[in-house]
């Protein structure tokens, strides 16, 4: 117990009871929380490998090494049915992963011209983005994907009757089989494309600082294409012209040679990307809403013209609106990706499904796929949120 000197130095706050501590009972209720966790976890996991002994069924991940014997019909990576399940899985990780990629890109660019779409000046073009709007987005996206098989299944002729050739290409009930070059010589021409990629981009920075310094608007578009034409031509020549393309050609009952764009992945694509470009439109267009009405005077003002206005002035701005919705509608493409099991599409579902089937450990079957969502949405989430910073305004 403390007392009083006269010296106002002296007066010392009496310290509670260590029970009494605001911080130590919120850490001893921290510990007993997580304990929990903890305890219950183990009981699940010891009771579950309890029950799978007593009923003879075999637990762990050791079938990974064992031969799967069954054939998967679209790999991106050479399969047979002597492989084993691990690579089995890996086949249908590498499938998944094709769709969401190809899926999020095409869905981006679809989405932002018809949300552009829906605010241009011309009536019939905005309602044309507003129907495709309200009907895609409220259909079910597993009637969409039933839609567009059967459509593609049922409509477009047998492999024999296939529509095309168009520049080699044949289109049929069966997909789209397309002509690919067959000559290591063609890396002439992609590294062409690469290095003018890293041009045309050098040139848009520079063209974005010029405009930033000065407010003078620099030619990219013409410039890019013919950097583009330049550098692959370099590259075609540097690698001595080379013209051998694998077309795919009839043989039997299907097509040989070139490259099998399967009907189960056209349908899939076509449903994943039409009904996520659907929400992405939304949001481009709330986002470009967003910018202050004054901005687009102000620049009107300038003489800018209504392109110029919605690239340099707009988007810029409606980004840091756009980005965050912009990223669930990516990861709702690629968990809506395991309904590609309904119209026969071997993605990590169908074949881990086929897996479990066939080794009965239907609980390691189960974390394979819940591991491999929970990576690529993570995935999907930390390099959106890096790019979110990115262009985030910095307040000075």
């Amino acid at each position: 117990m403390s007392s009083y000197t006269g010296d106002p130095g002296d007066v010392k706050p009496s310290r509670p009871a260590f029970w009494n501590d605001p911080v130590i009972r919120g850490i001893f209720w921290q510990i007993v929380v997580v304990g929990g966790v903890v305890l219950l976890a183990a009981f699940l996991v010891s009771n579950t490998l309890s029950n799978l002994a007593r009923q003879n069924i075999a637990s762990g991940f050791g079938f990974f090494d064992a031969e799967s014997g069954f054939a998967i019909g679209e790999a991106i990576v050479p399969f047979a049915p002597t492989d084993t399940y691990l690579r089995a899985l890996i086949v249908g990780l590498l499938n998944t992963i094709k769709v969401a990629v190809i899926g999020v890109f095409f869905a981006t660019i679809i989405g932002t011209i018809v949300g552009v779409m829906r605010l241009s000046h011309n009536w019939l073009i905005a309602k044309i983005a507003s129907i495709y709007v309200e009907v895609l987005r409220n259909i079910p996206l597993l009637l969409q994907l039933f839609f567009w098989y059967s459509l593609i299944v049922s409509t477009l002729p047998r492999a024999k009757d296939a529509l095309g050739p168009f520049l080699g290409f044949h289109l049929s009930n069966r997909g789209l089989n397309v002509p690919v070059p067959d000559d290591w010589a063609y890396l002439g021409p992609l590294v062409g494309i690469l290095l003018a990629t890293v041009v045309t981009w050098v040139l848009l920075k520079r063209s974005k600082r010029i405009h930033d310094a000065t407010g003078e608007t620099k030619p990219v578009m013409w410039p890019s294409i013919g950097i583009f034409v330049m550098f692959i031509f370099l590259g075609w020549a540097a690698t001595g012209f080379p013209t051998s393309i694998d077309t795919p050609a009839l043989q039997g009952f299907s097509f040989q040679g070139g490259v099998d764009v399967s009907s189960e992945f056209l349908a899939l694509w076509l449903g994943l990307t039409l009904y996520t470009a659907a929400f992405i439109a939304e949001i481009v267009r709330s986002g470009i809403l967003a910018v202050n009405k004054g901005q687009w005077e102000a620049a009107g003002a300038l003489g800018l013209r209504r392109g110029q206005i919605l690239r340099f002035i707009a988007l810029p701005q409606a980004m840091r609106v756009i980005i965050p919705p912009m990223t669930s509608q990516y990861l709702n493409l690629t968990k809506n990706s395991s309904l590609a099991v309904a119209i026969g599409y071997p993605d990590i579902v169908s074949v881990a499904g086929t897996t479990i089937n066939q080794t009965g450990q239907a609980i390691e079957g189960i974390a394979v796929i819940m591991a491999v969502y929970l990576t690529l949405s993570l995935s999907i989430s930390l390099f959106m949120n890096w790019y979110n910073k990115r262009i985030a305004l910095v307040e000075r």
